[in-house]
C-alpha cells in the first residue's frame, strides 16, 4: 500500500511541476502586455484548475502517507 501511494505521490508530483511551468510560461506572455490581469480561458482555465486539483490531491497523499507510516 505504501508503495502504491509513494508511485503515485510521485507522479502527481511530476504533473505538478510541468503544468506549474506551463502556468508560468502563459502568464509570463500576458503580463507583458498589459499590466490589468485577464480572466481565464480555454486551456489556461483548464491548466489552472488541473493545477488546483493535483495541489489537493498531493496534500491528500501526503496525509496518507503520514498516517500509514506513523501506523
Amino acid at each position: 500500500m505504501i508503495l502504491y501511494l509513494n508511485i503515485a505521490q510521485i507522479i502527481v508530483s511530476l504533473s505538478l511541476v510541468a503544468l506549474i511551468l506551463l502556468t508560468a510560461k502563459g502568464s509570463w506572455a500576458n503580463s507583458s502586455l498589459s499590466g490589468a490581469p485577464q480572466t481565464k480561458r480555454g486551456p489556461e482555465k483548464l491548466v489552472f484548475n488541473l493545477t488546483i486539483i493535483l495541489i489537493v490531491i498531493f496534500i491528500a497523499l501526503s496525509i496518507a502517507q503520514l498516517y500509514l507510516f506513523n501506523a
